[in-house]
């Protein structure tokens, strides 16, 4: 199951087992007013790179959403890269960790870090 926030652009999905995984990490820092912010960056192998931080700072252009108690933000200029994008979080014997499908992409690197 998945949420999608939706403005005048783009949508973004968030899984139910990233929110889990994000409100666990947040409730770890301590700090209730942590959002987690969703970026595109150029770099990497493929020309562009995702970045996940916790964000205490939200601008007033970011688009903002909630699901399972998380509160998400994403730039606008991210936002064109990622709309129709799904962050999910994936825990198992070959690995573990947060993992971006996005639709925009036309390629990436092995990493799973870098597109273009």
């Amino acid at each position: 199951m998945s949420f999608t926030v939706t403005d005048a652009r783009s949508q973004f999905l968030l899984t139910d087992a990233a929110a889990a995984k994000i409100k666990s990490l947040i409730e770890a820092e301590d700090t209730p007013d942590l959002s987690l912010r969703v970026a595109v960056r150029p770099g990497g192998c493929s020309g562009f790179s995702y970045e996940m931080f916790f964000d205490t700072d939200v601008a007033d252009d970011d688009v903002k959403f909630e699901h399972g108690g998380v509160q998400v933000v994403i730039d606008p200029a991210s936002m064109g890269h990622l709309g129709g994008a799904e962050l999910d979080y994936r825990d198992g014997l070959q690995g573990s960790g947060f993992h971006v499908n996005n639709p925009n992409a036309q390629r990436s690197c092995g990493c799973g870090q870098s597109f273009s």
